[in-house]
């Protein structure tokens, strides 16, 4: 049996202010209950939940994500040695044997040093934003 329903989405909401004229535009992330029900969350546990929605605020369309390891850190509430670590964690993490997320670090054509990382977050994480789909999980017999 198919589970169709998404676990967790982020969605976008632009409010027009008549008085100024001006419009805000706001990212969300929304969690379906489904996504405790599932085993998700209890599978991923409470640090790679949150280091996952983190990287997450930061995406794009196709799922790519470019946070510096100080936003992480500032944005987990953690020095950038434990934040390291909590993103190493979670691009080891498994769920039902795949990867919910990828890291890609690039280096520098010049110095050779390692310039940036692209975190994609992908569809089995059930995160989505836009347009894009989480990907259907099948439900776990008994």
């Amino acid at each position: 049996m198919t589970n169709h329903q998404r676990l967790v989405s982020v969605e976008t909401q632009t409010e027009y202010s008549v008085t100024s004229g001006s419009t805000e535009t706001r990212i969300f992330v929304k969690m379906y209950v489904d996504a405790a029900k599932a085993g998700l969350i209890a599978s991923m546990g409470a640090q790679n939940w949150t280091t996952l929605c983190v990287i997450a605020s930061f995406m794009d369309a196709a799922g790519n994500c470019y946070p510096t390891q100080d936003q992480i850190a500032r944005y987990l509430g953690v020095n950038r040695q434990t934040a390291n670590k909590y993103v190493k964690n979670l691009v080891a993490y498994r769920w039902r044997g795949r990867p919910v997320i990828q890291a890609l670090r690039k280096r520098d054509k010049h110095n050779g040093r390692w310039e940036s990382t692209r975190y994609t977050v992908l569809p089995i994480s059930q995160l989505a934003i836009f347009e894009a789909e989480a990907e259907q999980i099948k439900e776990e017999p008994g």
